[in-house]
C-alpha cells in the first residue's frame, strides 16, 4: 500500500513516536525526552566514521596543495559551518581563508532567520564564484534534509569548477548528489523530538561531524603535539595562559621562562618548544620543523607523560 500523501520521504521530517505527547510533559520530562534523543546522536555519527575519515583525507590533500575547505549551508547548517570555520584560526593557528563558511543569505543570516534564502539556487552557484573556488579546494555541503536547493546548486557549481565535494546530511541525499559528490557523510539520527526541527539531533550530529573533520585534518597536518594545541594563537588571556602552560609542561620550565620563550618565538608555542628543547634559535627551530613536516614529535620525540 502506498504511503499517505502527507508523509514526507525525508527521515528528518518524520514524526517521532517517542515524543508524541511531549506537549503535555513537565519541564523535567521534556529534558529527559530531549536528552534521550540526544543520547543516540554519537552512535549515529559513528555509523558514518569511514566516510568522515575519507573526507578528512580529501581535506588534508587540499591543504597540502594550497587549497581550502569551504563549507556551504543554509539556516542552522550554514551557521554551524561558519562557526567551525571561525574557530580554526585561534585553535590551530590557520589563516582565516583556509577554512571558509558560506551561509545562504550572507552574514545577516547568522543572527536572524532568512529561511527563504535556502531556495535561491542562483545564489548558491554564485557563492562558489564569489569564493573563487578552484580544483584545489574541497567544498562540503551541509544540509540536514539533504535537499536544500542553495546547497545543491553550490555543490554542482563547485564540481564544475573542479573542486572535490562532500555532503553532510541526516537524510538520504538526492540521487544527483549521491552520484556526483566525492564523499557522503549521511548521519541517520532519525526523526526529531519536535518534528522537522533539525537544529536538534541533526544540528548536534552536524556539529560533531564538523568538529571531527577539521580537528582530524589539523592533527594530520601536525597542528598538535600529542593532544596539546601547540599551534594555537594566543588571542585572549585564556589562550596566553594555555600556551604558557603547554611550554611549561613540555619543557619543564617555570612560567617566566615559558613566557620568555614564546616571546622569542614571535608568539608561536610550537617554535618556543623546539627552541627550548633543542637549544636553537627561532630560524633554526623553523627549519627543523619544516624538515619534520611540521610535526613537533618528529623534532623532539614523544611528549611527556601526563602528570598530576
Amino acid at each position: 500500500m502506498a504511503s499517505p500523501e502527507f508523509l514526507d520521504p525525508r527521515l528528518t521530517e518524520r514524526r517521532n513516536p517517542r515524543t508524541i505527547a511531549i506537549d503535555t510533559a513537565s519541564s523535567l520530562e521534556i529534558v529527559d525526552l530531549l536528552n534521550a534523543e540526544d543520547a543516540t546522536v554519537a552512535g549515529a555519527v559513528r555509523g558514518t566514521r569511514e566516510a568522515i575519515a575519507q573526507a578528512i583525507d580529501l581535506v588534508v590533500d587540499a591543504f597540502r596543495t594550497g587549497g581550502r575547505l569551504v563549507y556551504v549551508g543554509a539556516g542552522t547548517s550554514g551557521r554551524l559551518g561558519v562557526l567551525d570555520a571561525a574557530e580554526c584560526p585561534p585553535t590551530f593557528g590557520t589563516p582565516p581563508g583556509m577554512v571558509v563558511g558560506v551561509v545562504a543569505g550572507g552574514y545577516a543570516a547568522l543572527v536572524r532567520s532568512m529561511e527563504g534564502a535556502e531556495d535561491d539556487v542562483n545564489a548558491g552557484a554564485a557563492a562558489m564564484d564569489d569564493q573563487h573556488v578552484t580544483a584545489r579546494d574541497v567544498v562540503v555541503g551541509i544540509a540536514a534534509s539533504g535537499t536544500t536547493p542553495f546547497v545543491r546548486a553550490a555543490l554542482s557549481r563547485a564540481q564544475t569548477l573542479g573542486a572535490k565535494t562532500g555532503l553532510v546530511t541526516c537524510a538520504e541525499p538526492p540521487k544527483v548528489l549521491a552520484e556526483t559528490c566525492d564523499v557522503l557523510m549521511v548521519v541517520r539520527v532519525g526523526p526529531e523530538a519536535l518534528t522537522g526541527s533539525t537544529r536538534l539531533k541533526a544540528g548536534t550530529a552536524t556539529k560533531l561531524v564538523l568538529n571531527t573533520l577539521t580537528t582530524g585534518a589539523m592533527l594530520r597536518l601536525g597542528k598538535a603535539y600529542g593532544n596539546l594545541m601547540v599551534d594555537l594563537v594566543a588571542m585572549s588571556e585564556k589562550l596566553h595562559d594555555r600556551g604558557e602552560r603547554i611550554v611549561m609542561e613540555v619543557c619543564g620550565v617555570d612560567r617566566a621562562l615559558a613566557r620568555s620563550a614564546i616571546d622569542a618565538a614571535g608568539g608561536s608555542v610550537k617554535l618556543a618548544i623546539v627552541m627550548a628543547k633543542r637549544g636553537v634559535d627561532r630560524d633554526q627551530a623553523a627549519q627543523l620543523l619544516a624538515a619534520a613536516g611540521g610535526l613537533v614529535r618528529g623534532v623532539i620525540g614523544d611528549p611527556p607523560p601526563i602528570r598530576g
